[in-house]
Protein backbone atom coordinates (compact mmCIF):
# COMPACT_ATOMS: atom_id res chain seq x y z
CA UNK A 1 0.00 0.00 0.00
CA UNK A 2 3.04 2.83 0.65
CA UNK A 3 4.51 1.66 -2.01
CA UNK A 4 1.36 2.57 -4.36
CA UNK A 5 0.99 5.64 -2.62
CA UNK A 6 4.61 6.51 -3.34
CA UNK A 7 4.27 5.81 -6.86
CA UNK A 8 1.22 7.80 -7.21
CA UNK A 9 3.13 11.07 -5.45
CA UNK A 10 5.56 10.80 -7.99
CA UNK A 11 3.22 10.38 -11.26
CA UNK A 12 1.17 13.11 -9.36
CA UNK A 13 4.20 15.76 -9.39
CA UNK A 14 5.58 14.94 -12.80
CA UNK A 15 2.16 15.58 -14.53
CA UNK A 16 1.52 18.71 -12.82
CA UNK A 17 5.04 20.01 -12.61
CA UNK A 18 6.94 19.13 -14.96
CA UNK A 19 10.45 20.78 -13.62
CA UNK A 20 12.66 19.36 -11.91
CA UNK A 21 12.20 18.64 -8.36
CA UNK A 22 14.35 16.94 -5.17
CA UNK A 23 13.22 13.51 -5.55
CA UNK A 24 14.23 12.96 -9.34
CA UNK A 25 17.46 14.39 -9.03
CA UNK A 26 19.68 15.20 -6.45
CA UNK A 27 21.68 18.16 -7.97
CA UNK A 28 22.36 20.78 -5.92
CA UNK A 29 20.90 23.65 -7.48
CA UNK A 30 19.71 27.06 -5.37
CA UNK A 31 16.42 28.45 -6.09
CA UNK A 32 18.30 31.90 -6.40
CA UNK A 33 20.47 30.64 -9.22
CA UNK A 34 17.68 29.40 -11.11
CA UNK A 35 16.07 31.36 -13.94
CA UNK A 36 13.37 33.89 -12.33
CA UNK A 37 10.16 32.93 -13.84
CA UNK A 38 8.21 35.49 -15.74
CA UNK A 39 4.97 36.99 -13.58
CA UNK A 40 1.67 35.87 -15.32
CA UNK A 41 0.38 39.13 -14.98
CA UNK A 42 1.93 42.24 -15.48
CA UNK A 43 2.64 44.77 -12.58
CA UNK A 44 3.15 44.62 -8.72
CA UNK A 45 1.87 40.79 -7.26
CA UNK A 46 -1.45 40.77 -5.97
CA UNK A 47 -1.29 41.06 -1.31
CA UNK A 48 -4.26 38.47 -1.74
CA UNK A 49 -1.65 35.06 -1.87
CA UNK A 50 -2.77 32.98 1.50
CA UNK A 51 0.98 32.14 2.43
CA UNK A 52 -0.18 31.53 5.98
CA UNK A 53 -1.14 27.89 4.26
CA UNK A 54 0.39 25.60 2.31
CA UNK A 55 0.26 26.21 -1.36
CA UNK A 56 -1.91 22.73 -2.05
CA UNK A 57 -5.12 21.93 -0.59
CA UNK A 58 -4.52 20.57 2.93
CA UNK A 59 -7.56 18.16 3.20
CA UNK A 60 -6.79 15.99 0.94
CA UNK A 61 -3.93 13.70 1.23
CA UNK A 62 -2.03 14.36 -2.46
CA UNK A 63 -2.10 17.96 -1.05
CA UNK A 64 -0.18 17.21 1.97
CA UNK A 65 2.42 15.33 0.47
CA UNK A 66 3.37 17.86 -2.67
CA UNK A 67 3.51 20.28 0.11
CA UNK A 68 5.38 17.97 2.25
CA UNK A 69 7.77 16.83 -0.46
CA UNK A 70 9.14 20.46 -0.17
CA UNK A 71 9.37 20.66 3.29
CA UNK A 72 11.30 17.94 3.53
CA UNK A 73 13.52 18.30 0.64
CA UNK A 74 17.00 17.73 1.95
CA UNK A 75 18.86 20.58 -0.33
CA UNK A 76 17.12 22.73 2.39
CA UNK A 77 19.73 22.05 4.72
CA UNK A 78 22.24 23.49 2.68
CA UNK A 79 20.97 26.82 2.69
CA UNK A 80 23.13 29.83 3.46
CA UNK A 81 21.47 31.67 6.76
CA UNK A 82 21.92 34.38 4.18
CA UNK A 83 19.57 32.30 2.13
CA UNK A 84 17.62 31.92 4.78
CA UNK A 85 17.33 35.26 6.22
CA UNK A 86 16.16 36.46 2.65
CA UNK A 87 13.68 34.14 1.95
CA UNK A 88 12.42 35.26 5.86
CA UNK A 89 12.23 38.97 5.31
CA UNK A 90 10.08 38.19 1.62
CA UNK A 91 7.75 35.93 3.43
CA UNK A 92 6.90 38.40 6.72
CA UNK A 93 7.38 41.75 4.63
CA UNK A 94 4.51 39.97 2.48
CA UNK A 95 2.68 39.76 5.22
CA UNK A 96 2.55 43.25 6.28
CA UNK A 97 1.83 43.97 2.91
CA UNK A 98 5.41 44.73 1.69
CA UNK A 99 6.21 43.52 -1.51
CA UNK A 100 9.88 43.24 -3.23
CA UNK A 101 9.76 45.23 -6.49
CA UNK A 102 9.52 42.08 -9.17
CA UNK A 103 8.59 38.99 -7.10
CA UNK A 104 6.86 36.48 -8.78
CA UNK A 105 4.37 34.09 -7.31
CA UNK A 106 6.30 31.27 -7.80
CA UNK A 107 9.29 33.00 -6.07
CA UNK A 108 7.42 34.52 -3.01
CA UNK A 109 6.17 30.58 -2.54
CA UNK A 110 9.75 29.48 -3.19
CA UNK A 111 10.58 31.76 -0.34
CA UNK A 112 8.01 30.56 2.02
CA UNK A 113 9.06 26.74 1.31
CA UNK A 114 12.50 27.76 2.24
CA UNK A 115 11.58 29.72 5.23
CA UNK A 116 9.16 27.05 6.67
CA UNK A 117 11.67 24.42 6.49
CA UNK A 118 13.74 26.49 8.86
CA UNK A 119 11.80 28.45 11.24
CA UNK A 120 9.34 27.06 13.73
CA UNK A 121 5.94 27.83 12.92
CA UNK A 122 4.66 28.51 16.06
CA UNK A 123 7.78 30.50 17.42
CA UNK A 124 9.27 31.93 14.33
CA UNK A 125 12.71 31.15 15.69
CA UNK A 126 15.34 29.08 13.69
CA UNK A 127 15.60 25.98 14.47
CA UNK A 128 18.82 23.54 14.44
CA UNK A 129 19.48 21.77 11.67
CA UNK A 130 19.71 18.27 12.42
CA UNK A 131 16.22 18.67 13.93
CA UNK A 132 14.88 20.28 11.00
CA UNK A 133 12.27 17.78 8.85
CA UNK A 134 14.86 18.82 5.93
CA UNK A 135 17.61 16.78 7.71
CA UNK A 136 15.56 13.85 8.24
CA UNK A 137 16.75 12.03 5.20
CA UNK A 138 20.58 12.54 5.29
CA UNK A 139 20.55 11.96 8.90
CA UNK A 140 18.10 8.83 9.53
CA UNK A 141 19.66 6.81 6.36
CA UNK A 142 22.87 7.33 8.10
CA UNK A 143 21.17 6.32 11.61
CA UNK A 144 19.55 3.56 10.61
CA UNK A 145 21.83 2.22 7.80
CA UNK A 146 24.33 1.56 10.90
CA UNK A 147 20.97 -0.10 13.25
CA UNK A 148 20.09 -2.73 10.56
CA UNK A 149 24.03 -3.27 10.04
CA UNK A 150 25.51 -3.04 13.09
CA UNK A 151 22.91 -5.23 15.55
CA UNK A 152 24.55 -8.43 16.28
CA UNK A 153 26.30 -7.17 19.21
CA UNK A 154 25.12 -5.21 22.83
CA UNK A 155 27.65 -2.74 22.76
CA UNK A 156 26.87 -1.86 18.89
CA UNK A 157 22.88 -1.90 19.74
CA UNK A 158 23.35 0.34 22.90
CA UNK A 159 25.44 2.35 21.04
CA UNK A 160 23.43 3.03 17.80
CA UNK A 161 19.97 3.07 19.58
CA UNK A 162 21.38 6.00 22.07
CA UNK A 163 22.42 7.79 18.68
CA UNK A 164 19.19 7.15 17.25
CA UNK A 165 17.10 8.22 20.18
CA UNK A 166 19.75 11.56 21.03
CA UNK A 167 18.88 12.59 17.57
CA UNK A 168 14.95 11.67 17.99
CA UNK A 169 14.77 13.79 20.96
CA UNK A 170 16.33 16.77 19.12
CA UNK A 171 13.70 16.51 15.99
CA UNK A 172 10.81 16.00 18.95
CA UNK A 173 11.52 18.91 21.07
CA UNK A 174 12.96 20.92 17.62
CA UNK A 175 9.38 20.42 16.05
CA UNK A 176 7.13 20.73 19.46
CA UNK A 177 3.97 22.35 18.81
CA UNK A 178 3.28 25.32 21.01
CA UNK A 179 5.46 28.40 21.71
CA UNK A 180 6.31 27.90 25.50
CA UNK A 181 9.92 26.44 25.64
CA UNK A 182 11.09 23.98 28.48
CA UNK A 183 13.46 25.35 30.93
CA UNK A 184 17.11 23.55 30.92
CA UNK A 185 16.42 20.79 34.06
CA UNK A 186 13.11 19.91 31.90
CA UNK A 187 15.15 19.24 29.15
CA UNK A 188 17.48 17.30 30.56
CA UNK A 189 15.02 15.49 32.49
CA UNK A 190 12.78 14.73 29.24
CA UNK A 191 16.23 13.87 27.36
CA UNK A 192 17.59 11.30 30.20
CA UNK A 193 14.48 9.68 30.31
CA UNK A 194 13.37 9.64 26.74
CA UNK A 195 16.93 8.09 26.33
CA UNK A 196 17.15 5.20 29.27
CA UNK A 197 13.82 3.95 27.99
CA UNK A 198 14.34 3.38 24.13
CA UNK A 199 18.13 2.15 24.57
CA UNK A 200 16.05 -0.11 27.81
CA UNK A 201 13.25 -1.16 25.66
CA UNK A 202 16.25 -2.07 22.20
CA UNK A 203 17.90 -4.61 24.86
CA UNK A 204 14.89 -6.18 25.83
CA UNK A 205 13.80 -6.90 22.30
CA UNK A 206 17.45 -8.01 21.24
CA UNK A 207 17.02 -10.44 24.19
CA UNK A 208 14.08 -11.76 22.85
CA UNK A 209 15.46 -12.29 19.13
CA UNK A 210 17.91 -14.49 20.38
CA UNK A 211 15.04 -17.26 20.01
CA UNK A 212 14.04 -16.30 16.36
CA UNK A 213 15.14 -17.33 13.37
CA UNK A 214 18.17 -14.97 12.10
CA UNK A 215 16.55 -13.27 9.54
CA UNK A 216 13.82 -12.28 11.87
CA UNK A 217 16.91 -10.80 14.28
CA UNK A 218 17.59 -8.00 11.57
CA UNK A 219 14.07 -6.81 12.34
CA UNK A 220 14.52 -6.36 15.91
CA UNK A 221 16.20 -2.75 15.41
CA UNK A 222 12.48 -1.58 13.72
CA UNK A 223 10.53 -3.12 16.28
CA UNK A 224 12.72 -0.80 19.04
CA UNK A 225 12.38 2.54 17.03
CA UNK A 226 9.07 1.90 16.71
CA UNK A 227 8.43 1.08 20.76
CA UNK A 228 11.37 4.00 21.22
CA UNK A 229 9.23 6.72 19.20
CA UNK A 230 5.78 5.88 21.79
CA UNK A 231 8.48 7.00 24.92
CA UNK A 232 10.05 9.42 23.24
CA UNK A 233 8.34 11.21 21.75
CA UNK A 234 6.00 11.79 24.66
CA UNK A 235 8.44 12.51 27.20
CA UNK A 236 10.06 15.39 25.24
CA UNK A 237 6.62 17.08 24.83
CA UNK A 238 5.31 16.40 28.56
CA UNK A 239 5.25 19.88 28.72
CA UNK A 240 2.56 19.74 26.34
CA UNK A 241 0.59 16.87 28.14
CA UNK A 242 1.12 18.81 31.64
CA UNK A 243 0.43 22.47 30.23
CA UNK A 244 -1.75 21.69 26.71
CA UNK A 245 -1.22 23.12 23.35
CA UNK A 246 -2.65 26.84 21.65
CA UNK A 247 -5.93 26.18 20.12
CA UNK A 248 -7.56 28.77 17.55
CA UNK A 249 -10.74 29.32 15.20
CA UNK A 250 -10.86 29.21 11.74
CA UNK A 251 -9.31 32.93 11.33
CA UNK A 252 -6.08 32.22 13.73
CA UNK A 253 -7.78 34.37 16.70
CA UNK A 254 -5.92 32.30 20.43
CA UNK A 255 -8.96 30.68 22.41
CA UNK A 256 -6.86 29.02 25.05
CA UNK A 257 -4.53 25.92 25.63
CA UNK A 258 -5.75 22.18 25.05
CA UNK A 259 -4.22 19.22 26.71
CA UNK A 260 -6.63 16.59 24.94
CA UNK A 261 -5.36 18.23 21.60
CA UNK A 262 -1.83 18.09 22.32
CA UNK A 263 -2.73 14.20 23.21
CA UNK A 264 -4.14 14.01 19.73
CA UNK A 265 -1.28 15.55 18.02
CA UNK A 266 0.94 13.60 20.28
CA UNK A 267 -0.87 10.46 19.08
CA UNK A 268 -0.41 11.34 15.25
CA UNK A 269 3.32 11.88 15.71
CA UNK A 270 3.94 8.52 16.96
CA UNK A 271 1.86 7.24 14.51
CA UNK A 272 4.23 9.04 11.50
CA UNK A 273 6.87 8.34 12.58
CA UNK A 274 6.73 4.85 13.61
CA UNK A 275 5.06 4.74 9.73
CA UNK A 276 8.39 6.75 8.26
CA UNK A 277 10.60 3.67 10.04
CA UNK A 278 8.44 1.13 8.18
CA UNK A 279 9.85 0.95 4.57
CA UNK A 280 13.10 1.91 5.58
CA UNK A 281 13.94 -1.03 8.32
CA UNK A 282 11.48 -3.19 7.27
CA UNK A 283 12.36 -3.59 3.38
CA UNK A 284 16.56 -3.51 3.31
CA UNK A 285 16.95 -6.33 5.62
CA UNK A 286 14.43 -8.65 3.40
CA UNK A 287 16.96 -7.61 0.24
CA UNK A 288 20.14 -7.74 2.48
CA UNK A 289 19.40 -10.54 3.63
CA UNK A 290 19.59 -12.40 0.23
CA UNK A 291 22.30 -10.23 -0.94
CA UNK A 292 24.88 -11.45 1.79
CA UNK A 293 24.26 -14.82 0.46
CA UNK A 294 25.63 -13.60 -3.28
CA UNK A 295 29.11 -14.08 -4.20
CA UNK A 296 30.29 -10.79 -4.55
CA UNK A 297 28.85 -9.61 -1.22
CA UNK A 298 30.82 -12.94 0.37
CA UNK A 299 33.88 -11.17 -1.62
CA UNK A 300 33.39 -7.91 -0.70
CA UNK A 301 31.82 -7.56 2.64
CA UNK A 302 32.85 -4.00 2.99
CA UNK A 303 29.96 -2.81 1.18
CA UNK A 304 27.46 -4.47 3.60
CA UNK A 305 27.16 -0.85 5.01
CA UNK A 306 27.16 1.42 2.22
CA UNK A 307 24.55 -1.06 0.06
CA UNK A 308 22.32 -0.79 3.39
CA UNK A 309 22.85 2.82 4.31
CA UNK A 310 21.55 3.49 0.34
CA UNK A 311 18.40 1.38 0.38
CA UNK A 312 17.39 3.23 3.54
CA UNK A 313 17.90 6.57 1.78
CA UNK A 314 16.20 5.62 -1.18
CA UNK A 315 12.99 4.34 1.19
CA UNK A 316 13.22 7.69 3.27
CA UNK A 317 13.23 10.13 0.52
CA UNK A 318 9.59 8.33 -0.39
CA UNK A 319 8.21 7.76 3.12
CA UNK A 320 9.49 10.86 5.21
CA UNK A 321 7.26 13.07 3.27
CA UNK A 322 4.19 10.54 2.32
CA UNK A 323 4.21 10.05 6.33
CA UNK A 324 4.12 13.65 7.44
CA UNK A 325 1.30 13.55 5.25
CA UNK A 326 -0.68 10.62 6.72
CA UNK A 327 -2.18 13.86 9.06
CA UNK A 328 -2.79 17.59 8.53
CA UNK A 329 -0.27 19.45 10.41
CA UNK A 330 -2.70 22.02 11.06
CA UNK A 331 -5.46 19.55 13.11
CA UNK A 332 -8.51 20.29 14.07
CA UNK A 333 -10.81 18.77 17.12
CA UNK A 334 -14.46 19.63 18.03
CA UNK A 335 -15.24 22.18 20.95
CA UNK A 336 -17.19 19.14 22.49
CA UNK A 337 -13.68 17.01 22.42
CA UNK A 338 -12.13 19.65 24.30
CA UNK A 339 -11.62 20.08 28.20
CA UNK A 340 -14.61 21.33 30.26
CA UNK A 341 -13.16 24.13 31.88
CA UNK A 342 -12.30 25.50 27.95
CA UNK A 343 -15.30 24.55 26.24
CA UNK A 344 -17.22 27.05 28.88
CA UNK A 345 -14.53 29.93 28.18
CA UNK A 346 -14.72 29.25 24.37
CA UNK A 347 -18.33 29.70 24.32
CA UNK A 348 -18.66 32.60 26.55
CA UNK A 349 -15.80 34.33 24.17
CA UNK A 350 -16.52 32.77 20.64
CA UNK A 351 -20.08 31.45 20.98
CA UNK A 352 -19.82 30.78 17.28
CA UNK A 353 -16.74 28.44 17.24
CA UNK A 354 -17.42 24.57 16.65
CA UNK A 355 -14.19 23.56 15.95
CA UNK A 356 -11.17 24.42 17.00
CA UNK A 357 -7.49 23.94 15.19
CA UNK A 358 -3.57 23.28 16.33
CA UNK A 359 -0.31 22.81 15.10
CA UNK A 360 0.42 18.79 15.73
CA UNK A 361 4.01 18.84 15.50
CA UNK A 362 6.17 16.86 13.53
Amino acid sequence: MLLKLMFAALKTFLRHHPFPYPIITFKLVDFERRPHYKASMPGDLSLDINIKEPRWDQSTFMGRAQHFFFVTDPRNILKSSETLEEARVTVENYRLGAVKPGLTEDELWRAKYIYDSAFHPDTGEKMVVVGRMSAQVPMNMTITGCMLTFYRTTPAVVFWQWVNQSFNAVVNYTNRSGDAALTTNQLAAAYVSATTGAVVTALGLKSLAKRLPAVMSRFVPFFAVAAANCINIPFMRQRELKYGIPVTDENGNRLGESVNAAKSGIVQVVVSRIGMAVPAMAIPPVIMNALEKKAFMKRFPVLNAPVQVGLVGLCLVFATPLCCALFPQKSSMAVSSLEQDLQEKIRQNSPHTTTVFFNKGL
